[in-house]
């Protein structure tokens, strides 16, 4: 999500000649503690030699990651950013420092000068907290020359960063350009007096952006843990530094820890949508500890960030229960108005296939499409519709929620919802009735399509005649996780779904539809490549003005009592 603020622009070269030519630190005011954290089996493949970057896997060993050839702009967003510090010093053995210190020094003779993709200023502020997170693993063995180039690099990108951090984009680019900047700023000797100007910019972006519920535009769950985490990051180094964190940061982390609870899954993910993954284990918990806001009773059924969370027992579910944002918002938004997600226990069962983006554009745009999610979709449209503009693919035409409703039941928490994603094309309106028991062992739905208004009716009616009473094509589609070992059963009315815990459920559905069990992918930017899994499926023909399709999923047997469900596999895969 990187905004290039031209390159070769007058005002970039003057504040690049000023950066050079200004006085160097010399070291840290304070030892760094490393704060940002790697995969290590990602560390490995690199040591390896086996870049997954753009969406693609390249198997080069012994090449520098600056010699990787890939055709595509999003190249320089992955390693100009230097996340893969983070993986090597995850794995953190004498092959993995190698590399670090390697790729890095070369990156100062490269690119050290302002040349290169590199310089705009969320990148800037992105490397420079690896760079100083990492700072003992990269200067170990090190001579005083590479150590003096090391401390110029930092020093010419925070006096850089100071004059254009304003060129980034506002959101989740700003914070980074920002936190950046603080981050640096109290770290290196002599920067100090940057940090002031940093922290006041930081406090009004943050009580701009983030809003009075703790959301933020884009409604991406991973990317409010993302400026979560910057935002706490910056407050734990200035309060290690002895400066009182603004209030408005302080109050800005009050209002996103609670939503970020409400987004979390039973087993401690967050809900994949609008581009977003589930994040890697434990990072959440880790984040809402380190930034100390404790939990605090919110309101019982209130949106979180627009999503409805329904939790019973050791089951949860949540709901996109709002439009797609749109504009700049939604360059990254999926059409997944009324789509949801259960996890039961720590297994997730139905899911959104997820972000492609990881996979190459192809992918992005398929894991846009309400067809890669949990929902009902009219067969060739996706509930709000991708155009391209500004060489991005927006949503346009975006479902919008015309009813939505919350409570409690004498037998479970119930959820209506209504969109209007297909009003104007096919004349249907799309209601969701969802259903979760209070035990949490059983989740009841019914999708139906109908033709509410007069304006509906006329525009179905048509659409009917023009196509000779052969009626509309509906699928309601259940995405699978790929753990989850799924069968038909009872002669093809039935799906047996079986989880790694030992739990057993089934799904059933009223008749209405045709039942099938098709292939389907689960997309993750932890794993090499695409996973393939399942999907049940429901299809049906819309041809009266209201159609309905009910359905189950029903738990018929729990986890074994002898046995502790703590085996999870979420590694990325060999190439």
């Amino acid at each position: 999500m990187t905004r290039t603020p031209g390159k070769g622009s007058l005002g970039n070269r003057l504040a690049m000649w000023r950066a050079l030519r200004a006085p160097a630190a010399t070291g840290f005011v304070s030892q760094p503690e490393p704060r940002s954290i790697g995969l290590y089996a990602r560390g490995r493949q690199l040591v390896a030699g086996n870049f997954q970057l753009a969406g693609q896997v390249v198997e080069a060993p012994g090449v520098s990651i600056w010699d990787v050839q890939i055709d595509d702009p999003a190249l320089a967003e992955e390693t100009q950013g230097f996340l893969w510090l983070d993986d090597l010093a995850a794995l953190g053995d004498y092959g993995a420092r190698a590399r670090a210190q390697e790729w890095t020094w070369d990156w100062i003779a490269r690119f050290g000068l302002g040349k290169g993709p590199g310089w705009t200023p969320d990148l800037i502020g992105r490397r420079l907290i690896r760079l100083i997170n990492h700072a003992l693993f990269l200067l170990s063995g090190r001579d005083r020359g590479q150590a003096q180039a090391y401390y110029r690099s930092l020093s010419a990108q925070v006096v850089f960063l100071t004059r254009r951090w304003g060129q980034a984009a506002p959101g989740l680019p700003r914070f980074e350009a920002l936190t950046g900047l603080i981050y640096a700023g109290l770290a290196l000797t002599g920067m100090q007096a940057r940090v002031a100007p940093a922290v006041a910019a930081l406090a009004e972006e943050a009580a701009r952006e983030i809003d009075a519920d703790g959301g933020i535009p884009t409604r991406n769950p991973a990317e409010l843990l993302e400026v979560f985490t910057l935002l706490t990051w910056a407050e734990q180094a200035l309060s290690e530094a002895g400066r009182m964190p603004p209030p408005a940061l302080v109050q800005a982390l009050e209002r996103i820890a609670p939503t970020l609870r409400a987004l979390r899954h039973a087993d401690g993910g967050l809900a994949r949508f609008h581009g977003g993954g589930r994040g890697i284990e434990g990072r959440l918990d880790q984040a809402l500890a380190a930034s100390g806001v404790k939990p605090v009773s919110t309101v019982r059924h209130a949106l979180a960030m627009g999503f409805a969370r329904m939790a019973e027992a050791r089951t949860t579910v949540i709901v996109d229960a709002a439009a797609p944002p749109g504009a700049a918002a939604g360059l990254w938004a999926h059409a997944s108005t009324g789509a949801f997600e259960l996890t039961s226990g720590r297994r997730p069962v139905i899911v959104s296939c997820g972000s492609g983006a990881p996979f190459g554009s192809e992918w992005r745009r398929a894991g846009r499409a309400t067809a890669s999610h949990s929902t009902l979709a009219v067969d060739g449209y996706s509930s709000s519709r991708l155009q391209a503009g500004g060489g991005r693919e927006v949503l346009v035409d975006r479902a919008q929620v015309t009813a939505l409703r919350q409570g409690d039941l004498p037998d479970g928490q119930h959820l209506y919802l209504a969109q209007s994603g297909w009003s104007l094309t096919h004349g249907l309106t799309h209601t969701r009735d969802l259903l979760l028991s209070t035990d949490g062992r059983h989740l009841s739905g019914i999708d139906c399509l109908v033709a509410q208004t007069v304006a509906e009716r006329q525009r179905f009616e048509q659409l009917m005649t023009e196509g000779r009473l052969q009626g509309i094509g509906v699928t309601v589609r259940f995405h699978l996780h790929p753990d989850v070992d799924a069968a038909l059963d009872m002669g093809g009315s039935a799906v047996s779904l079986a989880l790694k815990s030992g739990e057993i459920w089934v799904f059933r559905h009223d008749g209405h539809a045709k039942l099938s069990l098709e292939t389907s992918v689960y997309l993750e930017k932890t794993r090499l490549k695409p996973r393939s899994t399942r999907q049940i499926v429901l299809s049906a023909h819309a041809m009266e003005l209201e159609t309905r399709i009910g359905w189950t999923l029903a738990k018929a047997q729990d986890t074994p009592l002898a046995i502790r469900d703590l085996d999870r596999e979420e590694m990325p895969v060999p190439i």
